[in-house]
This record gives C-alpha cells, sequence and structure tokens, in this order.
C-alpha cells in the first residue's frame, strides 16, 4: 500500500506520537511527560512554523495524543466525522507549501498556528487520502495482549499485525510454549 510522501509521514507520526502514551509506550510511562520529549519527538518530522517549546503547548499535544488516538481505531464513517470536525475546528485552507528539503505538500493551517493544532489539521489531511482510498483497515492497534500500541500497515498484504518486532516475537514464543505445554 502506497500513499502520498506526506500522508505516510503524518500517520508515521500519529504512530510515534501515540505510542508515547503510557499504555502504548515500552518503558509503561509517559514518554512524552516533558516539553524535552515533545522536543525530541519533533525532532524526528518535519514541523515548520510555530513551536512554543512549553507545558501549555506540551499539555495540548496530549489532548491531541489522546484525539488521534481514538481517530486511529474508528471506522470509516465515523472517521470522516472526526476529520471534518478537526478541519472546521482550524478553519482549515488547504494549500500547497515546499519548505526546508521537502518538496511540494500540502499544509492548511498558518505556520504561526499552535502546534497541536497544526498537528490534527495535518493528520486530518492526510486520513483524508486513508479513507478516500478506504484503507482504514491499515490504521490498527497492535495484537498483541498485552499492547496498545498503534501500527500503519503499509505491507502489499495488509497482514502486518504488530507494533514491533519486539511484539511479534514476544507473542510468537508465547504461541510456542503454549503448542508445546499441549504437547503439540
Amino acid at each position: 500500500m502506497r500513499f502520498a510522501p506526506d500522508t505516510e509521514e503524518s500517520l508515521a507520526f500519529v504512530v510515534a506520537l501515540c505510542n508515547t502514551d503510557p499504555s502504548a509506550s515500552r518503558t509503561g510511562e509517559d514518554e512524552l511527560g516533558t516539553v524535552a520529549g515533545l522536543q525530541g519527538l519533533l525532532g524526528q518530522f518535519h514541523y515548520s512554523g510555530r513551536i512554543d517549546g512549553d507545558e501549555t503547548e506540551l499539555n495540548d499535544v496530549h489532548r491531541t495524543r489522546a484525539l488521534l488516538r481514538r481517530v486511529w481505531s474508528l471506522d470509516r464513517d465515523d472517521a470522516v466525522e472526526a476529520v471534518n470536525k478537526m478541519l472546521r475546528d482550524a478553519k482549515a485552507l488547504p494549500h500547497l507549501v515546499r519548505h526546508d528539503d521537502l518538496d511540494w505538500h500540502m499544509h492548511a493551517t498558518e505556520p504561526n498556528s499552535p502546534l497541536a493544532e497544526r498537528m490534527r489539521v495535518e493528520v486530518a489531511l492526510a486520513l483524508i487520502d486513508v479513507i478516500r482510498m478506504n484503507e482504514m483497515d491499515r490504521l490498527r492497534v497492535c495484537a498483541a495482549d498485552d499492547c496498545e500500541g498503534l501500527l500503519l500497515d503499509l505491507s502489499r498484504n495488509g497482514l502486518k499485525r504488530f507494533c514491533s518486532v519486539r511484539c511479534g516475537n514476544r507473542m510468537n514464543m508465547i504461541a510456542f510454549r503454549e503448542r508445546k505445554a499441549d504437547g503439540r
């Protein structure tokens, strides 16, 4: 499955952002608990424009993380409603931009808009592609029993089940031990 590069990057950002939540993080702690943690995450993705780097912004990003985590698991029709609301709330006006080392791509907010608002709108634009292509099933929660991590399945066959190799190996080992105990 291939989406436009900016769509894939926005979706990958959602996975990275939401997997900092204590319910999905490897440590069981909030990996986005500090402004420095947010700056570290932003350093991995292309976010241009205003970044305040304060507690107010961090709290707004936490609310955005919770919203995007909910939207990730919605069915197609409910996702449309959520995407439209995110765009409406931001008074989004899509336009093409080129900055840094990125070629033309879409933004729908001004560079001086709050960071969390820009995050929501960029993800909403990405979800438009996912919805239009009827590929919501590519957005999943990890199938491991004790993991709430999000995953984006861009594989050809669409069969990815785990958020990481670690979760996949752990579940395979559990299944192996259960088969061995059953005498199979």
